[in-house]
């Protein structure tokens, strides 16, 4: 296995353009909810998605493997797809795109914290423990910090919607856990999405079923939105994730993949005219400044260090 490289000005490129496209996610779920429920909408992407993984695996000529028992962790991490999905689409029932997508994004933090206590190798550095306070502290205020004139104009049952986004994001952090402990590490990133997409698929649509929330309503936007997220999220945007996350140093990437809720609040506001109260916005400032110093400790400690090390280094006159 090639040694992953460091990110360049091609990975720079491509991780604004991804995480631009990640933020417009939960937009387009959340102006479509009317016409489609979120978790209808992402269990049919889910689905139509897994299709287009098997193709793309066929015709790339790559083969799946079962004899190790993978399919055991597989289907946990299906499961744990399917509920962070779950949550994220019962949260935008209750609360804004741009306050789902700062929770959702809680989860490097809530990631790190558990590996911290189950693999000696993780154990969290000083900088990590206070990106981690920073960051729940952030939580509570964003939680907790609602002017009177902003939250009668906010949607009804808020708290209960960011509470549902912030499951969502430990759902996320305990299936990428899953998938860095067991024998999933081993398969190929094909194997792993079609786990995660096949069983989010048959969970999510049975849920819509069973809480009367298979309505369909075809209208272009919402037809666009199924469109949008089939073939670029699901499909498209997951599998360069994989491959990025095999060609380039993955911390790296973590402390990038920040400017994704950054959109989503920009986007929220712009497109959905989302009101942004001013205790929400100093509570994401600290989430997202949190999650920065727990992905990317690794890389800041090696910039200070450059940084002593010139001023070390003698002037050559």
């Amino acid at each position: 296995m090639s040694e992953r490289k460091p990110v360049d000005v091609t990975a720079l490129s491509i991780m604004v353009v991804f995480c631009f496209v990640m933020g417009l996610q939960q937009i387009f779920l959340k102006a479509t909810g009317e016409d489609i429920a979120p978790i209808l909408q992402i269990g049919i992407r889910s689905g139509i998605a897994a299709v287009l993984v098997c193709l793309y695996v066929v015709l790339r000529r790559k083969r799946l493997f079962f004899a190790d028992g993978n399919w055991k962790p597989g289907i946990i991490v299906g499961i744990l797809f399917a509920l962070e999905y779950l949550f994220l689409g019962e949260a935008l029932r209750y609360t804004s795109a741009s306050h789902a997508v700062v929770f959702l994004y809680t989860s490097p933090v809530f990631s790190a914290l558990m590996l911290h206590f189950l693999i000696d190798s993780e154990r969290l550095s000083k900088t990590q423990w206070a990106g981690i306070l920073l960051a729940f502290c952030g939580i509570a205020v964003a939680f907790l910090l609602h002017s009177e004139d902003n939250s009668a104009i906010t949607q009804p049952n808020q708290l209960w919607g960011d509470f549902l986004a912030l499951l969502g994001g430990v759902a996320w952090a305990a299936t990428t856990i899953l998938i860095r402990s067991t024998k999933l590490a081993r398969i190929s990133s094909e194997q792993t999405l079609l786990y995660q997409l096949v069983i989010a698929s048959i969970v999510l649509i049975t849920a819509a079923v069973l809480m009367d929330q298979f309505h369909i309503n075809p209208t272009p936007l919402a037809i666009a939105s199924v469109a949008f997220q089939t073939l670029i999220i699901s499909f498209a945007g997951l599998l360069l994730w994989f491959w990025m996350l095999n060609t380039y140093i993955a911390s790296r990437l973590g402390v990038l993949s920040f400017m994704t809720p950054l959109y989503g609040v920009v986007l929220g506001a712009w497109i959905l005219d989302e009101a942004i109260e001013p205790g929400f916005v100093y509570g994401a400032t600290m989430v997202i400044t949190g999650i920065v110093l727990v992905s990317g400790h690794s890389w800041i400690k090696q910039w200070l260090a450059g940084k002593l090390l010139k001023k070390e280094l003698p002037v050559n006159k």
